[in-house]
């Protein structure tokens, strides 16, 4: 390995399925060379702007330029808007000496990878959704490497470039806990339960819907209450602005006395745990015997690097992302996958209960999540970068 001091700029952001990721790689890239100098290029209005200097790495911003979609006035000033970013990614890349580029999409990849490109700097490419995006559609004509979350993800690359699924880089709780649950899963499940004031001896689902919450997936779980609590203890993540509303359904459903929070000092006060946000989700996946949720590329890598059930529950908007990123983990068997129409309060009643009882598919389904889910892409990733900084 070279011992002349590499550097490396990251670009990417805008939500967390792109900043985790990219960080993920950074602190592998460290860990394998810590004298390598890393730099990050995002915009300064996404999640980027704090995630980034928090984890220790210098950001550079650049401005947010959209590909046009229609016929307007920002299609018209788009030419312009994109050439200015060009010229401040170059200033960039010359100040930070860079002799790699690595990107993980977002508004901030497109720009970097034709600056890039121009100048004549080695282009790798991470892409964690089934279907790409527009960034890492440009920049995969002109990479070297492509790592994939998934196979089939409509990227083309150039003749003499490197394409493979290569899995999620995942977040340093995510991957800690699946470093711990290979070497003794009872002890892991015991011991998140305990922090989190649940009975581990007893099955456990866990409802999220992302940050934002997912009003459905609160509705029907929320409404079958009664039904689930006979089976299961409950942690159910409501997203910020969406608790009030599903702790009165719970309410109805079962009474305030079943509803308790995430401390360990309440335990035994009530099965069904609300939240509307846990910082700490690994410790829920921890003690989870099944998971219902919206099927995100970052979700469903996760639970799957973890080896955990799941009731996915595709979000229905766009051209049916979340539908392909659920679905080659469902084919091999790690999970279930219900159109959000026809996940209703009488869906979770005649189908969930069934499930937690069936513990022999229970575990079939998590041994199968497991074959198909991959745990050292940030690793990968972060050797296939350093192997192009020269």
């Amino acid at each position: 390995m070279n011992n002349a001091q590499r550097h490396i700029v990251l670009a990417g952001g805008g939500t967390a399925g792109h900043v985790n990721p990219l960080l993920a790689v950074a602190d592998a890239i460290s860990g394998i060379d810590p004298q390598a100098a890393i730099s990050v290029i995002g915009t300064a209005v996404g999640l980027e702007r704090n995630l980034v200097p928090q984890a220790g790495y210098e950001l550079d911003t650049i401005a947010k330029v959209p590909f046009p979609r229609r016929p307007d006035l920002d299609a018209l000033r788009f030419p312009g808007r994109w050439m200015d970013e060009r010229r401040r990614v170059r200033e960039i890349l010359t100040r930070r000496q860079a002799q790699v580029v690595a990107g993980f999409g977002g508004y901030a990849s497109a720009p970097v990878y034709a600056g890039a490109h121009h100048m004549g700097i080695p282009i790798v490419i991470h892409e964690q959704n089934a279907r790409a995006g527009m960034a890492n559609r440009l920049g995969s004509r002109w990479a070297a490497f492509i790592g994939t979350a998934y196979d089939g993800t409509g990227l083309k690359p150039r003749r003499d470039a490197v394409m493979r699924r290569v899995g999620l880089p995942l977040r340093p709780a995510i991957a800690t806990l699946c470093q711990h649950i290979a070497a003794d899963p009872e002890a892991v499940r015991a011991d998140a339960a305990r922090k989190l004031g649940l009975d581990s001896s007893r099955p456990v689902i866990v409802v999220t819907g992302g940050s934002l919450g997912a009003a459905s997936l609160n509705h029907a779980v929320a409404t079958s209450a009664r039904a689930l609590l006979s089976h299961a203890q409950i942690i159910h993540l409501t997203g910020r602005d969406k608790f009030e509303e599903t702790r009165q359904l719970v309410a109805d459903s079962v009474g305030e006395r079943a509803i308790n929070d995430l401390d360990p000092a309440h335990a035994g006060i009530g099965d069904y745990h609300l939240a509307p946000y846990l910082e700490r989700i690994d410790l829920a996946f921890a003690c989870a015997d099944l998971v219902v949720c919206r099927s995100g590329a970052g979700s469903v890598s996760e639970l799957a690097a973890i080896g955990l059930p799941a009731v996915y529950v595709p979000l229905p908007i766009g051209n049916g992302e979340q539908r392909f990123n659920a679905q080659p983990v469902v084919e091999a068997g790690g999970g279930l996958m219900v159109r959000d129409r026809e996940f209703t309060s009488e869906w979770v009643r005649s189908h969930v209960p069934d499930l937690l009882a069936d513990r022999t598919r229970l575990r079939a389904m998590g041994a199968a999540a497991w074959k198909y889910g991959i745990r050292d892409a940030a690793e990968v990733m972060a050797r296939e970068i350093l192997a192009l900084a020269r």
